[in-house]
């Protein structure tokens, strides 16, 4: 079952995220503050699948009112091969389209070779023509 992600989820999420390689996670953004804070701000655009009453994938959208932006998908490795994670972002994709967010963004690392053949199966197109940068304006945040 798909169904959002609420605050509620947050400790089994967290679990879920650490456990699955290539997923970063920051001190402070993926605190449970963090995310309630993102969750707050983007209510209905963030989902869990949901087994037995364990939740086994997760897909992190918000967006800035002009573009939609993925963070910390995934899929326990238990229950992939089902298209759970299809169906996430199918629902994700659906939440942003119906707040008028045409186009979406993710960032995967480079090395995360599971993430990256799964945005590619997707039809997502890996862009070379840009660099990304980021700066800590808070040094707690690692």
């Amino acid at each position: 079952m798909i169904r959002l992600f609420t605050i509620m989820d947050y400790d089994e999420v967290y679990q879920l995220w650490k456990r699955t390689p290539g997923v970063g996670l920051r001190s402070m953004d993926d605190s449970q503050d963090g995310i309630e804070r993102f969750l707050k701000r983007n209510p209905t655009t963030n989902f869990v699948a949901e087994e037995n009453g364990h939740i086994v994938g997760v897909v992190l959208g918000g967006h800035d009112g002009r573009r939609g932006y993925i963070y910390h998908t995934c899929v326990d490795e238990a229950y992939r091969r089902r298209s759970l994670g299809r169906e996430l972002m199918d629902r994700m994709t659906e939440a942003m389209q119906e707040e008028g967010i045409t186009k979406l963004g993710l960032i995967c690392f480079t090395n995360n070779y599971k993430g990256n053949k799964f945005w590619q199966n997707l039809g997502w197109e890996r862009r070379s023509d840009l660099n990304y940068y980021t700066i800590s304006i808070e040094e707690n945040n690692f």
